[in-house]
Order: C-alpha cells, then structure tokens, then sequence
C-alpha cells in the first residue's frame, strides 16, 4: 500500500472514530459539545501557537515595543473591544478550509465571531488565588494587584499598591490567570502601575496558554512569537485581540519589553468566554441568576431617554416624565416621578429621589436606576403588594444621568477601555460631586465667633452670594441639581456612584482643614448611620467579612459604611449641602468595585443591589410626620420643627406638612412659626415601619393678632416695644 492511501485509510479511520464517540455520548445521555467547534480547533490550533515554550526568553530589554508583528495579523493598541475581527472573518470565508486542513472538501460552519467578556479581575469575579507571577516585588505588588484599573493607596510602600511588579526586569517574567475551566480567550487588555510616584509599565509583551500549567504554548504570528503592543503611559488601557479565539485554562502574560528606567508592571484583564462545562461545580456554585425580565444593557443617552419614555407607555398612571435642566452640550437632564398621583404633591406624603452619574464613567448607578423604574413598573402591574405601597405612599423620583456629556466619551470607549478618569468630568472639565456650595466652612465659622453668644443656624443656610454670580466656577449641571432640590420637599435621598463597595454618609468635609481624614459626625449621625447601614446590610456583598478589598480600604470592617470625611475630606459634597440648605437626608452608594462593568455584568449587579434599592426607598418612611397648622386648620408653612437634643431642625412644605426622620424612642418636639406661639409634645417611634403621625396646632402671638386687626382696619400696628420704653421713661421722671 503507497504512502498516500495508507494516509486516506488512517484520516478515514479518524474520522469514524470520532462519529462512534460522539454518538456513543449521546446514546448514554452525555451532554454533547458542539464538536464542530471542536473539530475546528484541532485543525487550525497548530497554525496560531507552536508548542515550543517561550522563546527568546533571553532577548535583550527594549525600550520600545518590537515591530515584529505582521501587518494585519494582530489588532493595533487600543482597539475597541465592540470591532469585529475582519481577519479571522475572511479566513473562515474562504471556502471554508482552515490553513492546515489536509481534506479539500471539508468545510467549517461560518459562525459570527463572539466577543467574549471579561473574566473578571477588575470586578473580583476572580479571586486572589486564580492569579499567579513569576516573581514579585514585595506583597504589596503580588499578582493580587494586578487586576485592571486598581487603585494604590497615597503612599509609595503601601500594603495596597497598583500593579503587579515582577521582581526583576528580565524577560523571564510572567503573569499568570487560572480560569478554573476551559475557556476560550479572545484578547487582553493592560494598563501600567498606578501610582502618584512612580512611573512603570510594560511596552510589550507575548502571551501564552496551557491546559495544565506545565506545557506552554506560545501565540505565534506564522513562524514567530507574536509580540503585542502594549501601554505607552500608565493609566490608559490598551487592547490586543488575538487573531482567532484560543482554547485553554490557563493564560499567561510574559513581558518582553518596559519602559526604560521602569520596572515589569501590569494591570490586566482577560477577554474569554467559559466553555460549557455542566459538571463544573465551581462555577455553578458561583453563577447569580436573575428571574427579572429587564433590558440589562448599557444604554446611550437616546437609549436610555426611550427606555424611560418606554416605562411611561406601560405605567402612564404611576409616572410621568420631566427634566431638570440641560446639560453644558444642551442634552437634557431627565427625570422620571413614580406615584400614585404624578404630576401632585400629595398632603402627608414624602418625596424620595435616587440620581446618578454625577461622575460620568461611573455608569452602574445608571443602568441600576434604569433596571429600578422597569422593576417598579413591573412589579406594580403585576399587584405586587410590597410596591404597590411603595408607590401608593411615596413620591419617588429618579434621575439616571446627572452628568449626560462625560457619559457619553466614557460609552463610546466602552467598558473596558475607558479607564479610571475619562467622562468623569463635565464637558467644562467640573467635578459635578464637588461642586455644591461649601456650606459647613460657614456654619463651623459662625460658630466660632457666636460661641457663648447667640445660636447659629443649623438648618437651611442660604446660597452664598459670590456663588450664585455668573462667574462663579459652577457647573450648569449643578445649578439644575440645587434648583431641583429646592424646588421638592425631598426627605430623603440617595446619589448612586461607582468605583467602591460602601456607603457613606455626612459630614464628607474635615472640620479642621488641616486634616485629610477625620470623623466629623453631623447632630443627626445616629440616623445617617442607621440609612447607610439599612442599605449596605441588604447589599449581597458590602457585609461580606470574607469578600476581597476593591482597592485599599476593607470597608467590610466597618459593616459597609464610612463617615465621609472618615474616607477622604471632600469639600462642596452634595451630602452636606443637601443637610444643611434643605431637608433632605442624603447619602451616597458606591455600588460596584468596577465603575464600567461589562454588560453581561448587570444582571449580577441588579441582583447585588435590588433589595438595597427598596430597602433604602422605604427608610423615608422612618420618624415622625405631622401637619403644623392654625386653628382654622390651615397650613403653616416654613415652620420650624426641632427636637430636643439634637441641633438640626426642619420645616413644613407649602401645606404645612413636614416629615422628620428620627430612630426608635421617644423625643420631645417643638413646632414654631413666626406670629405663633410655638407648641411642643411628646412623640414616640416604633420600631415598626411607618412614621408616627405628631401633629401641631398653633395659635397667632397677640402682637400678630393686633398687627392683622390694625392691618385690617388700615391702622399702622403700634410699636409696643417703643410704648413700653416711653412709659418706663416717664415714670423715671416722676421719682
């Protein structure tokens, strides 16, 4: 027999075989793969790595990238994740032969090329023992932190530092991902080493894979190690896709080349898609499922203006849609009002609002907004009781985007891509978060100088007057923001950001302006901590003891929350400007370790922070409520209401009616207006959901009441304090 047929019988041979095993798996009731796929890989793996280890481990440092890869074979830095693979596309397109197939008439299924997500290391879906390296550093540099967009702490020898760093500069050192499973890899993406003093990074580098974490194989441009392009400065994140997907558990990054002077630093993140394993327990173990039907993706701005105008379609008695403002590039800031009657402040009924975006990069807080409204929707058709009195016995309001322009450069860079700053500012380059009025530098400042002389104010502190002209440096977004909340009587609200896992809550600012971290506790703080902790404690992760640190600070210590100003001093904060100019309760929710999460990241996220979402919309009904009236039982507004041993007071709406978030037990309360004589009672709280009704009825001071009968009869009112003078002085003349 020649050469030849020998060869034809044993490729026949091959193939009978693999048809008796794949049906032999289906006869026993075996799960079966999709073998074409399989097939597939078998016939061209050979062509895309060579089973040769690293090669050229030896080669000399460079201080540039290599310019060996081949025009046309591998994605240039920086490529968006969401293009298609051209190359790959045409090669399968080729009547259907793969490069090394030796059968004419064999032809591979066409597929649409898929874009495989993220594995995770940035959002901590894989864990400190999936990651390996070759050497490191010292700890604080391990292969722990070398997760995507990680943050280092202030100090350059800290325990948290912001990269992995080899040990030493040569071209023997790697970075290695355990995926735990088979995975199909697609692309890396890599940034350099944050840090406030030091400059490193990696300018190129091979990747390799293994089945066993022993035989390495090595993506190969034709005959040569295929060399990717890597970072040119730290922190902006560059993608490389391999030419074709590559099949492997473990995937390894080995830099060939760094900037001179610099160390082997990298943060990293893999693109892989699991391949389908049942009998993985692992990774069923750890796989959130969400049973809600909602739209969970990232949308647009004129996606997300139709998904609300698409809630109001469904809901139209429960919602109603308006805007707050414009943006500095005229996009308009929308809001969408849930309530029972829309449109209509309702006697007794407290106003709550959610808003996000202020950062426009960190766009989780968005889509959970987004995902919150299609839920309510959903859930009050469907007569979820829960919901029903929610949105029966609650003016709710929820603004996705606050900040639409830096959104918008962060969507189109896409999730991946846009790294740990851009679209966090305004288009006019504004910290929306830092912006408000600094409020607290005047109220500590009157304090001071009144100290033993007169009360200062400690509620509803007016504008400063430099802040309100035209050329103060405010943002247009943020004037649109403060006129939104003067405009509701907002009890309580919540500002939804990304980046961390917790909650914090005022005063965000030092007193002390030496001070860059201090605990400064509002007259309140027994209450915000008990709203930061009714979110946190609801979350599935915040409390979590066991849960990895996002960046630097393991705030599970702390059971999910932080004063403020605990974390870092923040002058201008919404929080404080919104307790000391209104009545509103304001806390922010860092939601996820990852300000951009993939899309296939939401419906975990959604799960994570569902129960949080209600939880905290429920605690405005917390405290005391009541009506402050006069004995024609009309309502008085802008009465005072203040409590006893705590050195913040509110005031009624337009109505009369007011709501005062309080903790269980009993106080002792005043009401106050200007011409009445003030009132005050006891009042109790449960520990029951539901405020305690403490109402007020005021009578008219008899200097009102002479004041309305001369007003009346078109007398001027008398002066009594100067009659009052005149007469002691005339009696002194007669002694």
């Amino acid at each position: 027999m020649s050469p030849l047929s020998r060869g034809c019988c044993v490729a026949v041979l091959g193939m009978c075989l693999w048809e008796l095993i794949v049906f032999s798996d289906a006869a026993r009731g075996n799960p079966v793969e999709d073998y074409d796929y399989y097939l597939q890989e078998i016939l061209s793996r050979e062509g895309l790595y060579h089973p040769g280890g690293r090669g050229n481990s030896e080669a000399p440092v460079e201080s540039e990238p290599s310019a060996r890869v081949k025009k046309g074979k591998a994605k240039s830095a920086g490529a968006p994740v969401k293009k298609r693979n051209h190359n790959t596309e045409k090669a399968k397109k080729s009547n259907g032969k793969t490069p090394n197939s030796s059968q004419e008439n064999y032809k591979v299924p066409e597929k649409k090329i898929e874009k495989c997500p993220p594995l995770g290391l940035e959002t901590l879906r894989v864990d400190d023992f999936q990651l390996h390296a070759s050497t490191v550093q010292r700890y604080g540099l391990g292969a722990h932190r070398g997760r995507l967009n990680i943050q280092a702490g202030i100090y350059e020898d800290d325990f948290y530092d912001g990269a992995w760093c080899a040990g030493r500069n040569d071209n023997s050192q790697w970075f290695e991902v355990d995926a735990r499973r088979l995975t199909k890899f697609t692309g890396v993406i890599t940034q350099g080493r944050n840090s406030l003093w030091s400059s490193d990074w990696v300018t190129s580098y091979s990747v390799l894979l293994s089945n066993d974490s022993y035989s390495w194989v090595t993506v190969k441009n034709g005959s040569d190690d295929m060399i990717f392009t890597a970072n040119r400065e730290k922190e902006i994140p560059v993608l490389n896709e391999f030419p074709a997907p590559v099949v492997a558990r473990y995937i390894r990054i080995n830099p060939r080349s760094w900037l001179k002077d610099g160390d082997v630093c990298m943060r990293v993140e893999i693109l892989g898609c699991p391949m389908p394993d049942p009998n993985n327990y692992y990774h069923r173990r750890n796989e959130v499922i969400t049973s809600d039907e909602l739209d969970f993706k990232h949308h647009s701005y004129k996606e997300m203006r139709q998904m609300m105008k698409i809630v109001n379609e469904q809901c139209p008695n429960i919602t109603r849609i308006y805007n707050i403002g414009k943006s500095y590039q005229k996009m308009k800031l929308y809001a969408i009002e849930i309530s029972d009657n829309p449109g209509e402040h309702e006697v007794g009924e407290p106003e709550f609002h959610y808003s996000s975006g202020a950062h426009g990069n960190e766009v989780l807080g968005r889509e959970l907004l987004l995902l919150l409204m299609q839920f309510i929707c959903q859930a009050y058709l469907a007569g979820n009781p829960r919901i029903k009195h929610l949105v029966e016995e609650t003016r709710i309001h929820l603004v996705p985007s606050i900040n639409p322009d830096g959104y918008e450069k962060s969507f189109e860079m896409g999730s991946e891509l846009v790294g740990w700053s851009l679209g966090r500012w305004t288009h006019d380059g504004i910290d929306i978060n830092h912006n408000f009025p600094d409020l607290n530098s005047i109220i500590w400042e009157g304090e001071e100088r009144r100290r033993g002389y007169k009360k200062v104010d400690n509620h509803h502190l007016p504008i400063p007057e430099w802040y309100l002209s035209e050329n103060a440096t405010v943002a247009v977004e943020t004037r649109a923001v403060i006129a939104w909340m003067e405009k509701f009587p907002f009890v309580l609200g919540g500002n939804v950001q990304g980046g961390e896992l917790v909650v914090t809550y005022p005063f965000d600012m030092t007193r002390l302006s030496t001070m860059v971290q201090e605990n400064t506790a509002t007259p309140d703080d027994h209450v915000f901590r008990w709203l930061a902790f009714s979110y946190a404690s609801t979350h599935r992760l915040m409390t979590d003891a066991n849960r990895r640190v996002c960046h630097t600070d393991d705030f599970a210590k702390e059971d999910g929350t932080i004063n403020g100003a605990s974390w870092h001093t923040v002058a201008g904060s919404m929080n404080d400007f919104s307790y000391l100019h209104t009545n509103c309760f304001e806390i922010s929710m860092y939601v996820g370790c990852d300000k951009f999460p993939h899309e296939s990241e939401l419906p975990e996220q959604w799960e994570n922070n569902r129960e949080s979402l209600l939880v905290f919309m429920e605690q405005v009904h917390r405290g005391i409520k009541g009506l402050v009236q006069d004995k024609q039982g009309r309502g008085i507004p802008n009465a005072v209401i203040s409590v006893e041993g705590i050195n913040h007071d509110v005031t009624t709406a337009a109505d009369g009616d007011y709501w005062r978030l309080l903790n269980p037990g009993e106080y002792k309360v005043t009401a106050k207006a200007e011409g009445y004589s003030s009132a005050t009672r006891n009042c109790e709280v449960g520990y029951d959901m539901g405020a305690t009704p403490c109402h007020f009825i005021l009578a008219r001071t008899n200097l009102a009441r002479i004041k309305e009968i001369m007003e009346k009869f078109g007398k001027q009112p008398i002066n009594l304090s100067l009659k009052r003078f005149r007469r002691v002085r005339h009696r002194r003349r007669q002694l």
